[in-house]
C-alpha cells in the first residue's frame, strides 16, 4: 500500500527546494472527487506547521454556487461539476493569495451543504498556502488560467473502479440505501470525476492515492 507519510515527505521536499526566495508559495492538490486530495492536503499542513511553516488549506469547495442559484439554473443535479462553481470568483482568490497579505475565503460546509463566507482568514504571514480541488489544472475556460499561478501543483490519480467504489461509499455514509447511492454516484458524481480526467493538464508531480 503507498503510504501518504512517503507522499507528504516528497512535497515537503519540493516545497523546501523552491519556498527560499518567495514571500508566499502557493500549492495546488487536484485530482478527481474523492481521489484523496483533501486527506493529503491537511498531512502536508499539518507536517508543515509541525516544523513551524506556517501554513493553511484553501478548499475550492468554498466556491459552490448556492443550491438556490443552481436550482435557478437547472443544474441541481449536476452539483460538482465545473458550471457549478462560481470559478471567476475562486480566480480572482487565488490571484489575491499570490500576494503576502491577509484574504478571506469561503468554506463549504457538507453537513449543511452550502458556502459559508469569510470562514477561512488567511494572514499576510502565511507563507504556504495549499489549495486543493478538482478543477485546479482543468483544460477549460475560465479555470485554465489558474495554472500559471501555482507555485507547484499536484495531481493524485486513481483508477475509474476505485474512484467508483469510493463515491458510492460517500453516499452510504450519508444513510442511503445502496441502490440510492450507486445512482447518486453515476448519475452525477462519477461524470464529474471523469471529466477531471478527460480534462487534465499535467501537473509537476503526480501521485497515487493509497487503496483506502
Amino acid at each position: 500500500m503507498i503510504d501518504v507519510n512517503d507522499q507528504v515527505n516528497l512535497l515537503l521536499d519540493q516545497i523546501d527546494a523552491r519556498r527560499a526566495d518567495k514571500d508566499r508559495m502557493l500549492v495546488a492538490v487536484c485530482g478527481a472527487p474523492a481521489s484523496g486530495k483533501t486527506t493529503l492536503a491537511r498531512e502536508l499542513c499539518r507536517r508543515l506547521n509541525l516544523r513551524k511553516i506556517p501554513a493553511l488549506v484553501v478548499p475550492m469547495d468554498g466556491f459552490h454556487l448556492d443550491n438556490a442559484v443552481l436550482e435557478a439554473r437547472d443544474l441541481q443535479h449536476r452539483k460538482g461539476a465545473p458550471e457549478t462553481f462560481d470559478a471567476d470568483g475562486f480566480l480572482h482568490l487565488v490571484r489575491r493569495l499570490s500576494d503576502p497579505a491577509e484574504v478571506i475565503a469561503p468554506m463549504f460546509d457538507r453537513t449543511r451543504d452550502l458556502s459559508v463566507a469569510g470562514a477561512i482568514a488567511v494572514p499576510a504571514s502565511c507563507p504556504i498556502v495549499i489549495v486543493e480541488g478538482n478543477y485546479l489544472m482543468f483544460e477549460e475556460p475560465p479555470w485554465e488560467y489558474l495554472a500559471p499561478l501555482w507555485d507547484l501543483t499536484v495531481r493524485i490519480e486513481v483508477p475509474m473502479p476505485q474512484l467508483r467504489a469510493r463515491l458510492i461509499h460517500r453516499w452510504l455514509a450519508l444513510n442511503h440505501s445502496r441502490a440510492a447511492a450507486t445512482r447518486r454516484a453515476e448519475s452525477n458524481d462519477i461524470l464529474n470525476a471523469q471529466r477531471v480526467i478527460d480534462h487534465a493538464l499535467p501537473c509537476e508531480i503526480t501521485l497515487s492515492s493509497p487503496e483506502t
